[in-house]
């Protein structure tokens, strides 16, 4: 009868063992926990430290844009001004061009006014 009986809480101990194997401890499950978060932890900060990388590199791309707007705007008000010189140049020859061409045109006309006569002793 002992027999029996040690066969039969063996029996009834083989499936609760299995069960027991199959499923973690408590202990085993926090651990298991612990690692886990310690994991996506990881993983958060190096997803954390890549974004402050990115954004040091955005903001000093940001201030080299500025920089090259600003020399490029001086630039560009450089360009302007010396446009106006040369338009005002370009605007005082053409002026002194007319001029020159009326005293021509008005020099012209003066030779063309004086009489045609034969200088004396000359015969056609």
């Amino acid at each position: 009868m002992q027999l029996l009986k040690r066969i039969f809480l063996a029996c009834l101990l083989v499936p609760s063992m299995a069960v027991q194997a199959q499923t973690p401890a408590p202990v085993e499950e926090r651990g298991q926990a612990l690692q886990q978060g310690q994991y996506r932890a990881g993983a958060a900060h190096r997803e954390l430290e890549q974004a402050r990388h990115d954004a040091k590199l955005a903001e000093q791309d940001v201030l080299n844009a500025r920089d090259a707007n600003a020399a490029a705007q001086k630039e560009a008000a450089f360009r302007k001004n010396e446009l106006d010189k040369a338009e005002k140049a370009l605007s005082a020859v053409r002026a002194r061009l007319q001029s020159a061409q009326r005293v021509y045109d008005d020099a012209v006309r003066a030779v063309d006014a004086v009489p045609r006569t034969a200088p004396a002793g000359q015969t056609k």
